[in-house]
């Protein structure tokens, strides 16, 4: 028993949250890059499909440290808004990709009932089916 036993299960926990951590960050990856040019989800959308409603600050942190070539200029909130950010040089970059494939900002705004992708086939069946 003893101290030594805590320990050992705080580090496997740890461990195991880290791990689901880096699966979710993968998941995030994985999502995003199937967003058609010319489309946005919202990152609730992701965090969604992910099965980790709720979770869309975490969406956006994997987002951070995506890799390059990944759109993540696709990813807008719940309200169809460029999110704030402290570099703000990649708010106006993000608003430049998205007008580049044709996506239009009104106020600030990207209509979501025009441009909202609503996910992969399966993905979009199962939402149908079970709500959400």
């Amino acid at each position: 028993g003893g101290p030594g036993r805590a320990l050992c299960a705080a580090v496997r926990d740890a461990v195991r949250r880290r791990a689901e951590l880096i699966d979710f960050q993968r998941g995030v990856w994985r999502q995003v890059a199937k967003i058609p040019r010319g489309r946005v989800v919202t990152y609730g959308q992701i965090a969604m499909w992910l099965g980790w409603p709720r979770r869309a600050r975490m969406v956006g942190r994997a987002l951070r440290s995506c890799p390059s070539g990944l759109p993540w200029h696709r990813v807008v909130n719940a309200r169809g808004e460029i999110s704030r950010r402290r570099a703000v040089g990649s708010m106006m970059t993000q608003r430049i990709l998205l007008e580049q494939e044709g996506v239009t900002l009104h106020r600030g705004r990207v209509p979501l009932k025009r441009f909202r992708w609503r996910g992969p086939k399966k993905i979009a069946e199962r939402i149908r089916r079970h709500g959400g």
